[in-house]
């Protein structure tokens, strides 16, 4: 007997989906409320820790200020000790997880989802997107964008600004559109 996937199920799998189906609406929806909700408190506010264990599959007690932009939010899972500046948006159709202590700047871009090339194929619709792994103790300076399927090793930098198009050794600095990597440099 074969097993059919449901949207959902084909999304965080990497599979082509229809983001348009009502199971994923609505929890867009439910997420655009909750980031809502939690984009107007300020820190200090007791409300702030319900909203993010509501939303994300893993919060850990992450500092993330306000405002913080996601799909659907149980997708991301936060190691303990993490920092995350203004304005960081996270495409999480699949998986997106962010080691112990990693420490994020102002707007930056987590990106998971991926579209078709073609005019055509993206006219249908259909979508599809790559998991995301950061690992403990990596910096990713202001304004860098990670795109989909990419792995940042432990204790890596991402350099403000960065395009991370490929994988990122542990201790590696990423610079520059697209990063190249300097192993064992911040420079």
């Amino acid at each position: 007997m074969d097993v059919v996937l449901s949207e959902r199920d084909k999304m965080v799998s990497g599979a082509p989906y229809d983001p348009a189906c009502p199971e994923l609406v609505a929890l867009r929806k439910r997420a655009q409320a909750l980031m809502r909700d939690y984009n107007q408190t300020i820190f200090g506010d007791v409300q702030r820790a319900e909203l993010m264990q509501e939303l994300l599959g893993t919060w850990n007690g992450a500092v993330i200020r306000a405002p913080f932009h996601v799909d659907y939010g149980v997708n991301i899972h936060f190691g303990p000790g993490c920092f995350a500046n203004f304005n960081l948006v996270v495409l999480d159709v699949c998986e997106v997880r962010i080691g112990a202590r990693t420490q994020i700047g102002p707007n930056v871009q987590i990106l998971t989802a991926d579209h078709p090339r073609d005019a055509a194929s993206r006219a249908k619709g259909i979508e599809w997107g790559s998991p995301i792994t950061i690992g403990e103790d990596v910096w990713i300076g202001g304004g860098a964008i990670i795109l989909p399927g990419v792995t940042v090793g432990d204790g890596a930098i991402i350099a403000a600004g960065a395009v991370v198009t490929r994988d990122v050794p542990a201790g590696a600095t990423a610079k520059g559109n697209p990063a190249r990597c300097n192993i064992g440099s911040e420079g």
